[in-house]
């Protein structure tokens, strides 16, 4: 089922799904409250953080500073905002000069050769893709290489807290065969894209075949990527995001270690 904008979680805490596709920041929200939602992230289906900023390789934007002077385009998120403030400043740059403008982009390489935006948060798995496939010399900067800490988890496999106590066979059995999909799609890269085809009935990917067979050739790099198996979060990269997001004010409270995630329902 399809949930609401933004509303996977809730979606899952109130029961109307077992299992939902969130991340790691959404599941920071989600528990930072006085009566936190109960879901729990049960296994990572990226193994690492594969966004970035898409830029034009003509503005020669190569560390956070050089944002200055630029056009990012922005969803208006306190983290997100967050994030670029922090990078852009510890680079040795002042975020201020950096000029905002509403994201409402859908083609993010076509945004950047029509100069809609000089800068996009984008995901490597489909828009620096995409990029490529158009033809835009771009250059890509990961968050993680930016900075460790932002080396998050998204997306993530998250469950429903009732469902994974009341019934912890039929949830481990869901996630064993969900890892067992992921691992068919690294070893079978074209079949794998095919059966997202083939399974598509709204016609969304008609005119994006050569997008989808080309976005899972590198996603099948990344499902495992160097994690011992599929699924496996890090208990130190997980703690350090929820740090530097305390630290920075983002959270209110404090996170005990390893808060939201749990690994006991991988096999």
């Amino acid at each position: 089922m399809q949930p609401p904008e933004d509303g996977a979680l809730q979606t899952c805490a109130s029961g109307k799904a077992q299992f939902v596709i969130s991340a790691q920041g959404l599941m920071a929200q989600a528990l930072d409250r006085d009566e936190p939602l109960p879901v729990t992230a049960v296994a990572a289906i990226l193994q690492h953080n594969s966004s970035g900023l898409l830029t034009r390789a003509e503005d020669n934007i190569t560390s956070a500073s050089d944002m200055e002077g630029y056009t990012y385009a922005t969803w208006n998120d306190a983290t997100e905002l967050a994030v670029l403030k922090y990078l852009v400043e510890t680079d040795g740059g002042n975020f201020d000069n950096v000029t905002l403008i509403p994201n409402n982009i859908s083609d993010e390489a076509a945004a950047l050769s029509a100069h809609q935006a000089d800068i996009i948060w984008v995901y490597e798995g489909w828009s620096v893709v995409n990029a490529d496939l158009e033809g835009l010399d771009y250059n890509f900067m990961r968050l993680r290489d930016m900075d460790e800490v932002f080396d998050y988890y998204t997306p993530l496999l998250v469950a429903n807290d009732e469902f994974l106590e009341s019934s912890p066979d039929a949830a481990r059995a869901f996630i064993a065969a969900t890892k067992k999909g992921y691992e068919y799609a690294v070893e079978n890269v074209e079949e794998s894209a095919q059966i997202l085809i083939d399974g598509d009935t709204t016609g969304s990917l008609d005119d994006s075949l050569d997008l989808v067979y080309a976005s899972q050739e590198v996603l099948s790099q990344e499902y495992i990527d160097d994690a011992e198996s599929w699924g496996v979060i890090d208990l130190e990269r997980w703690d350090a995001y929820y740090d530097w997001l305390y630290e920075n004010g983002l959270i209110e409270n404090e996170m005990a270690s390893g808060a939201g995630f749990s690994g006991d329902y991988l096999e």
